[in-house]
């Protein structure tokens, strides 16, 4: 990585680190339960469920997905932890996000409240074991696991700034850049990746690229990412 690429990466993480900039964004709403957790009037659980929905509906247009979020937690009574333990959840074929279904997200819920059963917090899962246990999908050493990433990093980086770091036994090295098409195709015009796959493995070399400009922090490059589609995209 030559000295300028490198030099402008650490300018876009610095600059687009900034909440400014992730208002109307999906980490908007485990935000206002993680602030509503200072205060002593939300759990640490209300934001981890507020951030597995968030996350799972981050895609397509960010205007989207906040509509969607404001109709999912409006049902939910603004208490996410409360409707996924007291049951019940609504649970038809209708559409809340896209080719998401109400039915889905009440799959959703079980799971979440047979894994709080017994355990505090989602933190002990990796993102092979969010992936099956909560969202029930099959095992997939390729996957790239783009939105369990990107919950991940909400839930651990802790800079005070625009991500959350309620999780302190999980080490920011050990976090994956969440990888989605914008984000590879950013990747390779800035020279982070040469792969052709958008797989595990990509965004693994990805988040090395980074590694080497942010040793201790590897996502923060997301925010890197995310200043150069602003600046080349507009």
């Amino acid at each position: 990585m030559n000295s300028e690429v490198r030099n402008q990466l650490i300018e876009w993480a610095e600059k687009y680190n900034d909440p400014q900039y992730f208002q109307e964004d999906p980490i908007a709403f485990p935000r206002r339960f993680a602030e509503k957790l200072e205060v002593g009037e939300a759990t640490l659980q209300d934001v981890e469920v507020s951030a597995v929905f968030a996350s799972h509906f981050a895609w397509g247009r960010r205007a989207m997905i906040v509509r969607d979020c404001e109709r999912l937690f409006d049902e939910m009574g603004w208490q996410p932890y409360e409707y996924v333990m007291a049951g019940g959840w609504r649970n038809d074929e209708t559409s809340i996000h896209r080719t998401i279904k109400w039915s889905e997200v009440a799959g959703i819920c079980r799971r979440l409240r047979e894994w709080y059963t017994w355990h505090d917090s989602l933190e002990s899962l990796s993102q092979a074991d969010m992936r099956s246990t909560v969202f029930h999908q099959k095992d997939d050493a390729k996957a790239p696991n783009k939105k369990i990433n990107m919950m991940r990093r909400w839930m651990v980086r802790d800079d005070g700034k625009v991500d959350l770091g309620l999780w302190k036994d999980t080490p920011k090295t050990d976090l994956i850049v969440p990888l989605d098409v914008h984000v590879y195709d950013e990747a390779v015009a800035l020279g982070l990746t040469d792969r052709k796959q958008k797989d595990l493995a990509t965004a693994v070399q990805i988040t090395e690229a980074f590694k080497e400009i942010f040793p201790d922090d590897p996502c923060l490059g997301d925010f890197a990412l995310f200043g150069y589609g602003v600046t080349n995209h507009q």
